[in-house]
């Protein structure tokens, strides 16, 4: 489903069939793989991602909450993976300021390395259990100011796994592009 500023996208499918410049993990802060995306994106995408995981821990001892590295894709479509470290959620205002953060960062470290289109899961709605309402509210919000901000991004793509997280993309973003349209 495509909104009316022709940035942003909905799909409900598997974030490692998508072939855009990055795409982006919701990973652990050890950045060696996981169950849910992280899992799946690791799997698909071989070994060449989990070498250079590693040498990111090896530099900078893994990945905080919020922030985000990049490495290749490996036999993913995409060119790029942007490893994200979601906030697990305690019912804390600043896990919401993290969670932006993981979507700001990722942007920024996308637009940092030339990449035009990004693609997102639902960050921390897994086993980190941020409330998928909310979660959604801030991934749209987050990404719209962001594009709003800037022209290198061309194309930002939410990738949903569920019926009940597409459900909500789709009501924040026609709530947010209405008003933008308007």
């Amino acid at each position: 489903m495509n909104f009316p500023n022709d940035k942003i996208e909905l799909i409900k499918g598997d974030i490692t069939k998508v072939k855009f410049d990055a795409i982006v993990n919701a990973a652990n802060s050890s950045l060696l793989g996981g169950g849910g995306v992280d899992g799946a994106i690791h799997r698909a995408g071989g070994a060449v991602i989990l070498e250079e995981c590693r040498k990111i821990v090896a530099r900078q001892g893994g990945c905080k909450t919020g922030q985000a590295a990049i490495t290749t894709a490996g036999n993913l479509p995409a060119k790029f993976v942007v490893h994200t470290v979601g906030p697990i959620w305690n019912g804390k205002t600043a896990d919401a300021q993290k969670l932006a953060d993981c979507y700001r960062n990722s942007l920024q470290l996308a637009v940092d390395n030339d990449c035009k289109t990004i693609a997102f899961p639902n960050i921390s709605t897994g086993v980190y259990r941020f409330p998928k309402p909310e979660a959604a509210e801030i991934a749209v919000r987050t990404v719209t100011e962001f594009l709003a901000a800037t022209d290198k991004i061309e194309k930002v793509i939410f990738v949903c796994f569920d019926d009940e997280n597409y459900g909500l993309y789709q009501n924040k973003l026609t709530q947010v592009c209405t008003l933008v349209v308007d």
